[in-house]
């Protein structure tokens, strides 16, 4: 579904230009009871039973993106209510960060294999042939499985000569690595939060937009309006995800017109975390550990932490490129605030840790930093060029691709020490995760660099992308080639990791 424009595109883009518009009006929250009307015009529902409904669902919408847990639907509460403690510059977010608005949920089939009229009631009934508890028998002229006797085994769709028989499952529960979307007795889905690493791939998978991610659109430009100097560092992935005409340069102005004070790119942290994570495999594999697992995808981490926990220790110690950009920002300029502008909205769970908190204010998917650019109304067409985001390395920009992050430590590496070999494995999604860090647990990966996406393909995959992720991976690839820099050894800020760690 990612990059491929829907009603549930566009709702989601109203919901952010909206929020984001009210933001810069300056006059608080005045007039968020009006953000629903706005979203859903005139009198008839574009795609549900009710506008009431779809009014009800964009409420929640709106109050998701600016921070807020969503209303119990079994009593009546205001619209506006915890706003005012929430609408103001200094708001953390508070999970859970991915939920699902109940009454948006088309409580879809779970897990279920269905004939369908491709059946052609054949002799060699393979179907029934392979079911090992004979839930399958001819009704009316076709094949028929009793769902009372089926173990969900899946032999007879493969057996079938047609492939008459198909797989019905959720597309959230599908696309959950962590198989954390269950059911309520109503049949509708609930994350269980304690297994949620807020990856956010249900978010993109769900084809009703029932899923939503909390959002600080609003607190970055009262921020802004306030006076402070916001820095806005941004992710390697963006490239091409505003249109592939939008040149860095154009980039950069567009970002002053919001209001930023200044853009860094975070590929000038992942040189940094690329210079460190090299440093410590080659200090502790094989000698304190027999693996090293990246650190840069949080998802991939809270996933080891829930998981795996005895394998936490043998996750790299090293800061994540958004942490080591936004420390260099405060450092740099001290009382600034630090807005990281990226693909992921697992980021958001990370900013919130006790121990990073104070380095990153906010974090803004590209998605809703799309909100602020219709709210402002800017024309890429006619916004000039300014050639600021030139600094990080092409291994550092490859970091937003699969594969990235252990092919710039191993070429590192190799470079400073050409006659050394490092194996590496990696793993995209975090079903891939979990079997990688299966092996790794009984000591299949000794001696290796252990890579782990939570997004397929990387994080040009991340839940808070807009376009289809082939298409970003060409325009991160020739991000990369075109660095000053290809290595982060030749990094201005190469020596700036450990005072920063």
């Amino acid at each position: 579904m990612r990059g491929i424009p829907s009603l549930i595109t566009d709702i989601r883009k109203k919901v952010f230009t909206e929020v984001a518009r009210m933001a810069y009006s300056g006059r608080g929250y005045e007039g968020v009871d009006e953000l629903p009307y706005i979203i859903v015009p005139g009198d008839q529902p574009l795609h549900r039973d009710s506008i009431f409904l779809e009014r009800a669902i964009a409420s929640e919408r709106v109050r998701s993106a600016m921070g807020l847990n969503l209303r119990p639907i079994q009593t009546r509460h205001l619209m506006t209510e915890g706003m005012d403690a929430a609408a103001v510059a200094e708001q953390y977010y508070e999970p859970p960060l991915i939920n699902i608005i109940p009454y948006a949920c088309h409580a879809c089939p779970t897990n279920q294999y269905r004939v369908t009229e491709s059946c052609q009631n054949c002799l060699a009934a393979s179907c029934q042939r392979v079911c090992p508890k004979n839930a399958i028998s001819f009704v009316n002229g076709r094949s028929y499985i009793d769902p009372d006797k089926c173990i969900k085994c899946g032999k007879c769709a493969k057996a079938c000569s047609y492939n008459a028989i198909i797989h019905m499952e959720r597309p959230c529960a599908a696309s959950c690595g962590m198989d954390a979307i269950g059911s309520d007795e109503h049949g509708r889905a609930v994350i269980n939060q304690d297994k949620c690493v807020a990856c956010g791939q249900c978010l993109v998978s769900c084809p009703f937009g029932a899923i939503v991610d909390k959002g600080q659109i609003f607190q970055v430009i009262q921020s802004i309006l306030k006076g402070d100097k916001v820095i806005a560092i941004v992710a390697p992935a963006f490239i091409g995800q505003f249109s592939g005409k939008v040149s860095p340069g154009k980039f950069v102005t567009a970002m002053k017109m919001l209001g930023f004070d200044r853009v860094v790119e975070v590929a000038i942290g992942a040189d940094m975390c690329t210079i460190e994570e090299a440093k410590d495999f080659m200090e502790k594999v094989p000698a304190e550990q027999d693996y090293m697992a990246t650190s840069c995808c949080p998802a991939w981490h809270s996933m080891i932490e829930k998981l795996f926990p005895t394998e936490m220790r043998k996750i790299s110690m090293t800061l994540t490129p958004m942490v080591f950009t936004a420390r260099m920002m405060k450092k740099d300029f001290p009382g600034c605030k630090v807005v990281f502008v990226g693909p992921c909205a697992a980021k958001k769970l990370e900013a919130i840790r006790a121990d990073i908190r104070s380095d990153v204010d906010f974090v803004l998917t590209f998605e809703e930093l799309m909100g602020m650019f219709e709210a402002k109304e800017i024309d890429f067409a006619t916004v000039e060029e300014q050639d600021y985001l030139n600094e990080g390395s092409g291994a550092g920009r490859g970091f937003a691709v699969a594969g990235g992050v252990a092919k710039a430590v191993t070429d590192l590496v190799q470079k400073e020490h050409p006659d050394l070999e490092i194996k590496t494995a990696r793993a995209e999604g975090l079903r891939e995760c979990r079997k990688l860090m299966t092996l790794a647990k009984v000591g299949k990966y000794k001696g290796y660099l252990l890579e782990g996406m939570a997004c397929p393909g990387g994080c040009v995959a991340g839940a808070g992308t807009i376009l289809p992720v082939e298409q970003a991976t060409k325009f991160v690839d020739k991000y990369s080639k075109e660095a000053n820099t290809t290595s982060p050894s030749d990094s201005p800020y190469r020596d700036r990791g450990e005072s920063l760690d």
